[in-house]
């Protein structure tokens, strides 16, 4: 089993299985190179000592089953009195990030562009006839200003923004910050799966699912990286010896890159080899095989390519950027001035650009002026621009929203929380859960955006808080962290959570369970009790079920309450959770189900209301 949480239970559930009594000591390795083998089997460790590790994978493994089966039960139930079909899942993951989705779509459609206003004024040196271009700077608001602010920082009034652009015009001012340097910019880390994934999904716009399987290939068939499902992008130390073999196998595999590896200097050691920062897996590399089991697919050769160009990226310099700031003070104002360009490309030579061309544009150089030098404001202006709403999530976004979910939650301790664990889902269930999203019919595709259904946007909008939000997770982390280190118990975890979940499926779920208008009682279908409305028909006005033409019940038009009891809150089958339907026999009175005669479950009668002992069971 892996070196962690869940490898850990999984040790102990085939010990449990296969009954031994017998000593048991466990080898971590997270490192396959025969030497780092041969070093963990020669330090095996009690497996008395991860005890409590073991109790949090399980204590995490009964929440989320109790917590997702129960709402997801409730929820289903709820919606097929009301006609609905299909599975109304909730989770504890699943569930926020639909919920991420629906936020956004909602405040992409209620949002209202509002005008804001930039200040650009050009600016010459006075006494410094080498370094007199013109340069322009933005106005940066001051203290007095925060009430024309937006959070932002924009300012929303343009009465200020004329009367500041008029009050600098022709005015003399002076540098009072004068910044210049050559920023060195080290190569980013090797890939964990997530980070491949978001690369990916922006570069390629591939999905999370496509670029997890086509890892899987690569891995399982090919053999030409190292294990996919990784949340690590460090490296053991050790590996650093095969960093010739693999570079070498790099250019057999991907001909494209040999020409780019040959400037490489494989004697350099980036932060990326740290064993101290390697758990149960290590970052996603090439693997020394030089080629592949047959011919690889385009996207296989494109996962590979950016695989190899990463792990290649630590044997290049760094990049240099150049980097300039000036500050200009006019009366009581202040405007600023930068400049960036790369000067190096280092390890930039082997990255990928993306497709869409919005980079912003290198900035031209600065002239090179010294604090207190004179400058004069030859003119400025006011450009009139729209706030602009956030974009729709792609696979690249919702996956960094996933792994980056702190931002999103507001209160500061579970925020610091989130941020000490690996966000929403793991490594390998993020793709699997946004999946299971789009098989829930919870969000659709639009072109590369990802988009929540009105099923999705309904279930959201009935949800507590506490439910359609990331906060349970961070809560539940630090509970499990606690029960590692012995502080919590588990089974008081599992207690709370119990009984949180019965308070919140004997709450009304929103709009999701139908109730009746006031003065008036509910009435249900008396065959699968689902809500009925008032139709006209041959006959007269009636009440037809709004499940037709699935179901064809009917019932008159009636002003007192229905004594089949169907204008009671519908009570499931004990037996297969249908609708129980009220009926009169020989004998009297008792409930039946509505699935009949698929189930003959039937429930005694008392007082108009289903008896909790079974009558019969089927």
């Amino acid at each position: 089993g892996d070196p962690d949480r869940e490898g850990q239970l999984l040790v102990d559930e085939v010990i449990r299985f296969v009954g031994t009594d017998a000593p048991v000591h466990r080898v971590l390795i997270n490192d396959l190179n025969p030497g780092a083998i041969a070093k963990a089997l020669g330090k095996p460790r009690d497996n008395r000592e991860f005890r409590r590790l073991s109790h949090s994978a399980l204590a995490r493994q009964r929440a989320d089953w109790l917590y997702g089966l129960n709402l997801t039960r409730f929820y289903t139930l709820s919606y097929q009195q009301q006609g609905e079909k299909g599975v109304y899942s909730v989770g504890r993951v699943q569930t926020p990030v639909l919920g991420l989705v629906v936020d956004r779509d909602n405040t992409i459609e209620n949002f209202e562009p509002k005008p804001w206003y930039r200040i650009e004024a050009q600016f010459q040196a006075q006494d410094n006839e080498q370094h007199n271009q013109p340069f322009t700077a933005r106005w940066i608001p001051g203290d007095g200003y925060e009430d024309h602010l937006d959070e932002e920082n924009r300012l929303l009034n343009k009465t200020i923004a004329d009367d500041v652009a008029n009050a600098v015009t022709g005015r003399p001012g002076k540098i009072t910050e004068s910044r210049f340097r050559d920023r060195p910019e080290p190569p980013p880390l090797p890939l964990s799966l997530s980070a491949l994934q978001i690369e990916a999904g922006k570069l390629f716009r591939m999905g999370a699912k496509d670029v997890l399987d086509t890892a899987q290939n690569l891995y399982e068939r090919h053999q030409l990286i190292t294990y996919p499902r990784s949340d690590c992008r460090y490296l053991p130390e050790g590996h650093l010896e095969q960093r010739e073999q693999v570079t070498a196998a790099i250019g057999r595999v991907a001909p494209n890159l040999q020409a780019l590896s040959a400037g490489l200097d494989l004697q350099r050691r980036s932060k990326a080899w740290d064993d101290k920062q390697v758990d149960a897996h290590h970052a996603i590399i090439p693997t020394v095989r030089p080629a592949p089991q047959g011919k690889l697919t385009d996207a296989e050769a494109r996962i590979y390519g950016l695989i190899a160009r990463y792990y290649l990226m630590q044997f290049a310099e760094d990049a240099i950027h150049r980097e300039g700031k000036l500050t200009v003070s006019v009366q009581e104002h202040r405007f600023r001035a930068t400049e960036s360009a790369l000067l190096t490309p280092g390890w930039k030579a082997l990255e990928l650009k993306q497709r869409e061309g919005n980079s912003e544009p290198e900035k031209p150089p600065l002239p090179r002026l010294d604090k207190q030098e004179p400058v004069l404001c030859q003119s400025a202006e006011v450009k009139e621009r729209l706030t602009q709403p956030p974009s729709h999530f792609t696979d690249a976004t919702l996956l960094s929203a996933m792994t980056n979910i702190a931002r999103f939650v507001a209160d500061p301790e579970l925020r610091k929380t989130l941020r000490e664990t690996d966000g929403l889902g793991t490594e390998a269930t993020r793709a699997a859960i946004i999946d299971t999203l789009f098989k829930r019919d919870y969000l659709y595709r639009e072109k590369r955006f990802i988009r929540a259904t009105d099923k999705g946007k309904a279930l959201i909008s009935v949800l507590p808080d506490s439910v359609r939000t990331p906060d349970r997770t961070a809560v539940w982390e630090a509970t499990l962290e606690g029960i590692r280190r012995g502080e919590q118990d588990p089974r008081a975890f599992l207690q709370a959570l119990q009984a949180e979940i019965q308070q919140l499926i004997h709450q009304t779920p929103g709009s999701a369970t139908p109730t009746a208008e006031p003065g008036k009682q509910a009435v249900h279908c008396p065959k699968c009790r689902a809500p009925m409305v008032e139709r006209d028909g041959k006959f007269g006005r009636f009440f037809a079920c709004t499940r037709y033409p699935n179901c064809k019940g009917t019932r008159p038009l009636e002003d007192d309450q229905p004594s089949d009891g169907s204008s009671d809150k519908p009570v499931p089958c004990p037996h297969c959770f249908s609708p129980l339907v009220r009926r009169r026999s020989k004998k009297g009175w008792f409930w039946g189900c509505s699935n009949f005669p698929g189930c003959r479950q039937t429930v005694e009668d008392v007082d108009g209301k289903p008896a909790q002992d079974l009558r019969k069971t089927t």
